[in-house]
């Protein structure tokens, strides 16, 4: 009996202690008025949500321009930890999506709405970002207020607190 009360225990408190919660958010196709942009030698992507077109080159941060896809296993896995940063960090750090190797701009608006994604998303139809970004997904680029990528990020992250210390350490008191 002891041993099942043990074991029964052992489950109940390593099952409390994720450290990602549920998703509750309802996503929302967002317009990409609120990006901070000039030029930039990138083709400019159409964003999802409406509003002018952007080259991913000229985005002004401080913000983490995610690249992604909705085809992307990995990309799913961090997605719930992307979301409480841009829950937590709104008002203070963009978080902006480029969408990558999409069979079609409808499918990526379903999956915003579907999986609660927050944030303006561009779309790359032409692959145009892959010489800049890399054909790898995901993979996120901490921006300066100047525009300079500080730090690039391969992979996906594991946790909330993950894109909190390089935030800190990439873009400092934001």
């Amino acid at each position: 009996m002891k041993k099942i009360l043990a074991i029964a225990f052992v489950t109940i408190t390593l099952s409390s202690c994720s450290a990602t919660e549920p998703i509750s958010v309802k996503g929302e196709v967002v317009d990409c008025s609120s990006i901070s942009a000039q030029g930039g030698k990138l083709e400019k992507l159409e964003c999802l949500g409406g509003g002018s077109p952007i080259a991913p080159d000229g985005i002004k941060g401080p913000a983490l321009i995610n690249v992604w896809g909705t085809w992307c296993t990995q990309c799913r896995k961090e997605l719930p930890h992307l979301i409480h940063f841009q829950e937590k960090y709104r008002d203070q750090i963009d978080l902006i999506g480029i969408a990558v190797e999409e069979k079609s701009q409808e499918s990526v608006r379903k999956h915003i709405r579907e999986k609660g994604i927050t944030w303006p998303i561009l779309y790359d139809l032409n692959d145009s970002t892959r010489a800049q970004f890399g054909m790898g997904v995901p993979v996120t680029w901490f921006i300066d207020s100047q525009g300079k990528a500080v730090y690039k990020k391969y992979g996906p992250f594991k946790s909330l607190e993950e894109i909190e210390l390089l935030a800190k350490k990439y873009l400092g008191d934001a």
